[in-house]
C-alpha cells in the first residue's frame, strides 16, 4: 500500500530513484519567470524538495512543503536550516486545509495510486485561490510495469483537468532531464 510508512521506508533506506538530486530545469525556468516572491507555493510529495530550496533561496517567503515521510524533510533542513519549519507540512495532501495561489507538480502526481487522480485533481482546485495555477511535469506515457510511478497521457489528463481547469499550457517539456527528454508534459492550469 502507497501509505506513509511505504515512502518513510524509502526515504530511510535512501531508496529514492525519483530524485534526480537538484531543481528540475523544467520548473526552475518556470519559476525564474515568476515575478512575485510573495506568493503562497505549495509543493505536495516534496520529498527533499530541490525547488523548495531554489525557491527559498531565491527570496520567496511564502513555500510550503507537503509529504507523508518525515525524513524526507532531512535534506532540506540540512540545505536551507532557515526554511521555515511551520511551512513543512507531515501530512496526507488530500487532508490539507490551506489556500496557496501556485501548486508546483513534481513527481507526486506519478506516485499516487491513479484511483485517486479525480481526488488530487479536485483538491489542488480546491487548495488554490481564485486565479491559482497549477504547473509541474507529469509523464507523457503510460507505463507497462506496476508503479510507482505511473503514467499517463495527454489525452487522459485534459480530461481529468478539464472540470475544475482551463488549459494554458499541455505539451512535451523542452527542459527534461536527458533519461525523461521527449517523455515529460509540462503543464500550466488555471483554476477556473
Amino acid at each position: 500500500m502507497l501509505d506513509a510508512t511505504y515512502w518513510e521506508n524509502h526515504y530511510r533506506g535512501e531508496d529514492t530513484p525519483w530524485d534526480i538530486g537538484s531543481v528540475s530545469p523544467a520548473l526552475k525556468a518556470y519559476i525564474d519567470g515568476i515575478q512575485d516572491k510573495n506568493l503562497r507555493i505549495l509543493i505536495p510529495g516534496a520529498g527533499s524538495a530541490h525547488e523548495a530550496i531554489y525557491l527559498h533561496r531565491a527570496g520567496f517567503t511564502r513555500v510550503f512543503v507537503c509529504d507523508w515521510a518525515p525524513s524526507a524533510f532531512q535534506y532540506l533542513r540540512k540545505e536551507a536550516p532557515d526554511f521555515p519549519e511551520g511551512h513543512l507540512l507531515v501530512a496526507d495532501f488530500f487532508k490539507l486545509e490551506l489556500e496557496v495561489d501556485l501548486i508546483l507538480e513534481q513527481t507526486f502526481f506519478c506516485a499516487i495510486q491513479p484511483e485517486l487522480r479525480k481526488a488530487y485533481a479536485l483538491k489542488t482546485a480546491e487548495l488554490l485561490a481564485a486565479g491559482g495555477k497549477l504547473a509541474g511535469l507529469l509523464f507523457a506515457f503510460p507505463f507497462d510495469a506496476e508503479g510507482p510511478p505511473f503514467g499517463g497521457t495527454r489525452d487522459e489528463y485534459e480530461h481529468l483537468f478539464a472540470p475544475h481547469f482551463q488549459m494554458l499550457h499541455l505539451a512535451i517539456s523542452n527542459l527534461s532531464i536527458k533519461p525523461r527528454a521527449g517523455r515529460e508534459l509540462f503543464i500550466e492550469l488555471l483554476k477556473r
